[in-house]
This record gives C-alpha cells, sequence and structure tokens, in this order.
C-alpha cells in the first residue's frame, strides 16, 4: 500500500506539471503572485482574481497565499537572495525601500509612462496619499493595493440607552473621554464594572494617529532624525494613559479579544482597522452598529495602512507586462470599488464613490462618509527600512510600558527615537 501511495503522488505531480506546461504552450502568461490576504479578505480577492483570469484569456494569475505578513517578508528576502522572487507581490514601504537598493523592481512609472490606455487622468482620480507614499526618489515604484484607516466602531444601542444620540458618536479627544465616563456602568449592582466604555489593543498605528493629531510628526521631511519625541507624543501617550488608568473607563485587550468583547456588548466603542468589520460582520452582530472617523484633537490628519504591490524584474518581458495589466484592472474604478465593498478596504480611487455598490453604503450609512473622509487628510509612515521595526519597539517598550508605569511618556519615547537614530546611522556608514 506504501508503494501504491507512493507511485501515485508521483503521478499527480507529474500531471499537475504537466498541465503547468501546457499552459505555457496555448500561450498563455502566468503571473505568480504572493500575498497575505485570509479569511473574509482572502475570498474576496480570490473571486477578483477569478474574474481577471476569465476576462483575460492571455493571462492567468496564480496566487499564493503565505499566511500572514511576516512569513511574506521573510520569504520575499529569501527569494531575493536566490533570485526567485515572484511576479508580484505586497510590500510595505519599508520593505519597498530594501527592495530599491537592491534593484530588483521595476517602477510602476515605467509601465505608465508606455501605457496609452493609462494617463494623467487616472493619476488625477487616484488618490494624493497614495501616489505620494508609492513615490520614492521622485518616481511611482509600487501601487496601492490593500489600504485602510482607522474607525471608530461604536454600539448605538448603549448609545441610545444612556440618552445620546445614537448617530453623533463623539468627534474630539475630549468627547470621546466624557462618553466613556458616563457609558462605563455596573449594570446589575454587583460592584463590578460590566460596561466599559472602551477597551485599548497597543498599537503603533494608534499611537501614529494620535501623534499626528496633537499636532506632532514621526520623522523629519527626508527621515533623517526622529520627532516622535516631542510635546505631542507625550500627548499622546498621556490621552491612552488616562483612558485606561486615571478615568478607568477603557481596559487592555490583546490581539482580537478586543473585537469579539466588543461585538458581545462589554464595551461601547473600539477603534481599530477599517477591515474590522468584514470580520465582524461574519461572525455576527445583534446590535445596532455604528461606524465613524475617529475622534480628532488640533488636526485630522491620520495615517494610512496596508500594502501596496510591487512588479519584480524578469528576463521574460511578457510577465512583467502581464502582472501591469492586472495592477491596472484591479486598481480601475469599477474593480477598487467592488474591492472595497467586499472588505471595508479603502478604495484607490475617488471615482469608486460613483459605483453603485459604495453609493448604496453611504445613502443607507451616512456616518460612514466621515471615515471615507480621512483619505482627504490622510498621510504614510517613514519610507526607511529602519521604521518597521521601530514601530514593533514603540509597541513593546513605549506604549505598554508607558501605561504600566514602568516609564514616563517622555523617557519612553526618547529610548525610541535614540534607538532609530543609530540604525540610521549604521545604515548611512
Amino acid at each position: 500500500m506504501k508503494k501504491i501511495f507512493i507511485l501515485f503522488f508521483i503521478i499527480c505531480i507529474v500531471i499537475l506539471g504537466c498541465g503547468k506546461k501546457e499552459a505555457v504552450k496555448s500561450g498563455v502568461t502566468e503571473v505568480i503572485f504572493w500575498q497575505a490576504m485570509g479569511g473574509p479578505l482572502g475570498d474576496a480577492l480570490e473571486s477578483l482574481i477569478t474574474e481577471f483570469n476569465k476576462t483575460h484569456p492571455k493571462i492567468h494569475v496564480t496566487s499564493i497565499n503565505m499566511g500572514n505578513y511576516t512569513a511574506l517578508s521573510q520569504k520575499l528576502m529569501a527569494s531575493l537572495q536566490t533570485g526567485n522572487q515572484p511576479d508580484l507581490a505586497q510590500a510595505y514601504e519599508a520593505w519597498i525601500a530594501n527592495m530599491m537598493e537592491g534593484d530588483v523592481l521595476v517602477p510602476m512609472q515605467d509601465f505608465i509612462d508606455a501605457d496609452p490606455e493609462f494617463g494623467q487622468e487616472d493619476l488625477n482620480d487616484i488618490y494624493p496619499v497614495f501616489i505620494n507614499s508609492n513615490t520614492m526618489n521622485g518616481k511611482l515604484i509600487s501601487f496601492p493595493f490593500n489600504k485602510s484607516v482607522r474607525v471608530q466602531y461604536y454600539n448605538k444601542d448603549i448609545l441610545f440607552q444612556h440618552g445620546y444620540d445614537q448617530n453623533k458618536p463623539p468627534k474630539t479627544w475630549d468627547d470621546f473621554r466624557e462618553y466613556c465616563k458616563n457609558l462605563t456602568k455596573d449594570l446589575d449592582g454587583d460592584g463590578k464594572i460590566d460596561q466599559y466604555g472602551t477597551t485599548v489593543k497597543i498599537s503603533a498605528w494608534q499611537f501614529e494617529n494620535l501623534l499626528l493629531q496633537a499636532g506632532g510628526e514621526i520623522m523629519n521631511e527626508d527621515n533623517t532624525e526622529p520627532l516622535f519625541n516631542s510635546k505631542a507624543g507625550v500627548q499622546a501617550l498621556e490621552y491612552l494613559v488616562n483612558i485606561l488608568n486615571v478615568d478607568k473607563t477603557g481596559y487592555l485587550s490583546p490581539g482580537y479579544e478586543g473585537q469579539k468583547d466588543f461585538t458581545a456588548r462589554k464595551c461601547a466603542f473600539y477603534e481599530d482597522s477599517s477591515v474590522s468589520l468584514a470580520y465582524m460582520l461574519r461572525t455576527g452582530i445583534d446590535f445596532d452598529l455604528g461606524v465613524s472617523a475617529i475622534p480628532v484633537k488640533d488636526t485630522k490628519k491620520n495615517i494610512i495602512s496596508g500594502t501596496n504591490v510591487v512588479i519584480f524584474k524578469k528576463e521574460d518581458k511578457k510577465k512583467e507586462q502581464a502582472a501591469w495589466e492586472f495592477v491596472k484592472w484591479f486598481t480601475d474604478t469599477a474593480q477598487t470599488a467592488k474591492w472595497s465593498e467586499l472588505t471595508y478596504y479603502m478604495p484607490v480611487r475617488k471615482s469608486a464613490f460613483q459605483e453603485e455598490a459604495l453609493k448604496k453604503r453611504l445613502e443607507s450609512n451616512p456616518e460612514i462618509a466621515s471615515v471615507y473622509d480621512q483619505l482627504n487628510y490622510a498621510t504614510f509612515e517613514p519610507q526607511i527600512s529602519e521604521w518597521f521595526e521601530t514601530r514593533k519597539y514603540i509597541e513593546d517598550h513605549v506604549i505598554e510600558k508607558v501605561i504600566w508605569g514602568i516609564l514616563s511618556p517622555k523617557e519612553a519615547l526618547d529610548n525610541a527615537a535614540e534607538m532609530i537614530k543609530k540604525k540610521i546611522a549604521e545604515r548611512e556608514k
């Protein structure tokens, strides 16, 4: 039986190999795409790829899921060392900065310059933050792929039950603290809090937004000096400390626990990515859900998050061109609107809001317009490889230690600033 199984396995490999060769012989250009989309996001991506393959008979995009972004990063770096990189891949700005040093990418600008079907009108339709975040050394290198903003989710039923207008969530830091104080309750009178105002997940992304809203900046203009250890940075951390330790109207929740607690009515507010909604809707919500922009302080500036897509240099130029055809199609008006409809990622183009699906979403949920409006005030993380490691340091050694009272906000931020300064200096040697 063991020999039969091994023989069967070998036959399957041969058949699969022949099938792939047949596809190449028939004139179909295969594009290998490495990505890290899971759950409902992965389902949405596969449905769009299937649609592309059906409507582009001379190109076949083969999507390979790497599980998560960490695995994707590791496998991409390993593939570049051996020259076995895919044709197309998701990538963060910090990764792209490293790839550019290795001269392994074909800039998107090269395809645009040679494509009579893609012009300035298309570029003008794309939100400026996406153009700017994908432009390095004055050239458009990559293209926006799965981009999200932070969102304030709220339980409209809880607001209504406590005398608030359920369609008017808090819009400022001060309003949010006040709401949370009034919504943190011992509902059954047993002396224990069983309904909190909010729950907080330690997040560098949230800190970045708070920093910008307080009037601060992450780095200087040329990304050579950290600026986050400023008065605004201290205010950002103090805001979290006030909610968790002073007001005691919120609590820490790791991973997806906060999302679960929110859907279980344990807290009135929950802040996370716009795509969290795709997961929450899948698990089910039995209350009137509100979705709005995050509360602000001095500015509406916010950080866009998510990856871009890059095309790798290939000896076979047909593969490069086929990869561009997919990128161009995926980010066109109809497809970017559908991607946003299915996943709650942000549409790449302004014209997406003329598509029926997004028009209906805005009509049925007027407050969600403020979520998309954040794109008009959005910026992006530093386009340097050192920031990817620094943001993790900020979560583990700044936010967490400040919340637990181990370090003061200024001391913790100064430590992070010194770390990134040293890393930049090492790179420039």
